[in-house]
């Protein structure tokens, strides 16, 4: 899904619409549909008003549309405050899980001997949560450097 049509749906899949999103971000619902429109030539959403789009909707779906065009992967940091020996090791526990998924996905993607375009979604979902958890990891052990 390319940016354009992604801003048009986290707008549109917002609880309540574009009726409910745009009050918020301080434009009417007609303005904000055509502005989240791809069709429509007259209106572009700026830069600004995107951003807080996503904010308002708290929705990084445009980001990752935007990362994934510009050839990016775009992983969540985790903020994390206090740590301990013992989340670590929980964590390393989901690092061995989550790369296991990452192996199983691309299992089933080569099984066929064909590589179609939604298995690979399924492999770089599996993928990019693997990174998060590794990040996850990498934020708490910093968290517990003195």
């Amino acid at each position: 899904m390319n940016i354009l049509d992604t801003l048009h749906a986290v707008a549109h899949d917002y609880k309540g619409g574009c009726e409910s999103l745009a009050p918020r971000i301080g434009m009417s619902a007609a303005v904000l549909r055509s502005k989240v429109n791809p069709n429509t030539e007259t209106h572009k959403a700026s830069l600004m008003e995107v951003v807080n789009i996503t904010e308002m909707a708290d929705d990084d779906r445009v980001l990752e549309a935007w990362a994934r065009e510009r050839g990016y992967a775009l992983v969540k940091m985790p903020v994390v405050e206090t740590s301990n020996d013992a989340a670590i090791v929980e964590l390393m526990g989901e690092a061995w899980a989550t790369h296991g998924e990452v192996g199983q996905e691309i299992c089933k993607t080569l099984e066929d001997k064909r590589v179609k375009a939604d298995e690979v979604d399924r492999v770089e979902k599996r993928i990019y949560r693997h990174a998060q958890v590794l990040f996850n990891i990498s934020s708490r052990l910093r968290g517990m450097a003195e």
